[in-house]
């Protein structure tokens, strides 16, 4: 596809965060409680399959659990149930392992500490709010990404929804008074990658904690998604914007495209 052109960073004024596999490596030991429940699920609806923690993964990163659940029922010609319960079920399992297993990780804290010096910082996820308030605090974000500027596809929109779909990027830009043009999208998956271009957002795709085997084909996916770069760290993506930013606070509001990058 062609190249997608660089946006001026002088003109961002926030950081939208994916969380689960971006701000912390959420994803494995999410699906380690996910796939319990899921199987049970599908044990319910009189399904056969079932799924180990890595092939859930791999079959529903970016995705809440409400979405997988009436896909899988779908894909096997099952009516969907009402989900309120599984969700509860689901997310309470998840919350609670994540809560024991995350640990803080000093590049993601320093990064968002200096970039938060000039940006307005966000979380924008599919992830259960409750989820993500464990998964901060046990990674030591609360004070940099507080309560009120975190955006759940599952619980701060009137419908639930998920990724790709792109209202909850757009949710939080009309929470924070930006356009869309205006918040920075760093996201690790497909799925939340096309939610944030479709709403307008310029976004990086990130590898910080994608797993080694699968980044070549993840950078490949990524950029045919819509992202203006890919950065493997949080570090780099602070290399590449601290400039910019920088000449902002001196002053100097001449729009100021991101070079050449990877």
């Amino acid at each position: 596809m062609a190249q997608i052109p660089a946006p001026p960073l002088t003109s961002l004024r926030a950081l939208l965060c994916d969380a689960d596999g971006n701000l912390f490596p959420s994803e494995e030991p999410a699906f380690e409680a996910s796939a319990e429940v899921t199987n049970r699920y599908l044990g319910t609806l009189g399904i056969d399959q079932r799924f180990t923690a890595e092939e859930l993964r791999l079959a529903s990163t970016g995705k809440n659990f409400r979405t997988t659940a009436a896909e899988l029922a779908t894909a096997h010609g099952v009516g969907v149930p009402d989900l309120t319960d599984w969700v509860a079920q689901e997310k309470q399992a998840v919350t609670a392992h994540l809560g024991r297993e995350l640990r803080p990780e000093p590049e993601v804290t320093g990064a968002l500490t200096t970039l938060g010096g000039h940006l307005t910082l966000a979380a924008v996820s599919s992830s259960a709010l409750t989820r993500l308030a464990a998964c901060f605090t046990a990674t030591a974000l609360d004070d940099l990404l507080p309560a009120a500027r975190r955006f759940s596809a599952e619980d701060s929109l009137p419908v639930p929804t998920s990724k790709p779909d792109p209202a909850v990027y757009l949710y939080a830009c009309e929470q924070l008074g930006i356009a869309p043009e205006q918040g920075l999208a760093v996201e690790d998956s497909v799925p939340g990658a096309l939610s944030a271009v479709r709403a307008g957002c310029p976004t990086v795709g990130n590898l910080r904690f994608v797993q080694p085997a699968e980044r070549a084909t993840r950078e490949a996916q990524l950029r045919e998604a819509g992202v203006w770069t890919v950065v493997s760290s949080w570090t780099e993506l602070t290399d590449l914007l601290l400039p910019a930013l920088q000449q902002r606070a001196a002053g100097d509001d001449r729009p100021v495209l991101a070079g050449a990058h990877r």
